[in-house]
């Protein structure tokens, strides 16, 4: 079983591989007798990294929240790191927009059901099925399903406040990225 050192080394390098996924290369062939070819690993690395620690594979890898090992060199590291930090602060800034779009939505869906609940107590209410116990309790009802109601619009229209001021940080900060991959 013939390896190309090389080629792993730089397939390892090009994803941004741990130097020390070689161990993991070195156990697995040990089963079959085979020893990797280090200097070959290594320089196939070198190569591999030299592709994968580019300015726009470290914005990507930010801008969608992935995190950086350390492993480029230091020729590529200010560059790599700077367009990084960028697209983690891109990424950061959308997911308070996804974070408070997804509460927008958990309490709507809380205040749909609470007026459905509310509007069946109310033609309860009225109903000429129902006895004076059951309106006295319903009409309790009523009163703190109305007063939870206000309570959830007033909690969504904070949270659409939110989302709009994230929403003009990310359009803002956009504006301002070096990198635009």
């Amino acid at each position: 079983m013939i390896s190309d050192w090389h080629a792993i080394g730089y397939e390892d390098g090009a994803r941004g591989a741990a130097a020390d996924v070689i161990g993991k290369h070195r156990k697995a062939c040990a089963k079959h007798g085979v020893a990797p070819d280090l200097q070959a690993y290594r320089a196939g690395r070198l190569e591999g990294l030299a592709q994968y620690c580019q300015a726009s594979t470290g914005f990507n890898l930010g801008a969608r929240g992935g995190r950086y090992g350390g492993v480029c060199p230091s020729e590529y590291e200010y560059e790599f790191v700077d367009a990084y930090n960028q697209g983690r602060r891109l990424y950061e800034l959308q997911a308070s927009v996804n974070n408070a779009d997804r509460q927008i939505h958990t309490k709507e869906r809380q205040l749909e059901s609470l007026r459905k609940d509310l509007s069946s107590k109310e033609a309860a209410l009225v109903s000429d099925n129902t006895t004076s116990e059951e309106r006295v309790q319903l009409l309790s009802e009523t009163r703190d399903l109305s007063k939870k109601q206000g309570e959830l619009e007033t909690e969504i229209t904070e949270l659409e406040r939110s989302k709009a001021v994230h929403l003009d940080r990310l359009a803002q900060y956009k504006a301002t990225l070096t990198y635009n991959y």
